[in-house]
């Protein structure tokens, strides 16, 4: 008999600076490993998705961020890598610290990109945030 299966959950923050500037991960992992995407990562079972985004966010680029609201949520779903996630996506903003790669074994680059210049290779996420976002 075969496994059951089912989707996981995952979140992601669009955080816009000052300057109207997105920050963007490049990822070093699958899936989608290559490509430039919203930082962000899984939710932890009995974890909120608004609590999700927060630690995430604080590990992996090590600020404290507040979220201003939903932005959307992707179906990512990827056959050709085995991945499906559920992936709500929140718009937020920095309150303390400073961006850093707290997790240069999952990321090759941390970095801000005007909104209108995105670099080519974005996930599927980012893509679909991106769109809603304008």
């Amino acid at each position: 008999m075969e496994e059951a299966r089912w989707p996981k959950v995952g979140v992601g923050a669009v955080i816009v600076d000052e300057n109207n500037r997105i920050l963007l991960v490049l990822r070093k992992k699958a899936p989608e490993a290559g490509c430039w995407s919203l930082p962000g990562g899984k939710v932890d079972y009995m974890e909120t998705i608004e609590e999700a985004i927060k630690r995430e966010i604080k590990e992996e680029i090590g600020v404290e961020i507040e979220v201003s609201r939903l932005l959307c949520v992707t179906n990512h779903i990827i056959q050709a890598e085995d991945v499906h996630y559920v992936a709500p996506t929140f718009i937020a903003h920095i309150i303390k610290g400073q961006v850093q790669n707290k997790e240069p074994h999952a990321l090759e680059k941390v970095q801000w990109f005007p909104i209108d210049e995105m670099p080519d290779s974005i996930t599927l996420t980012t893509d679909y945030a991106l769109k809603q976002l304008r």
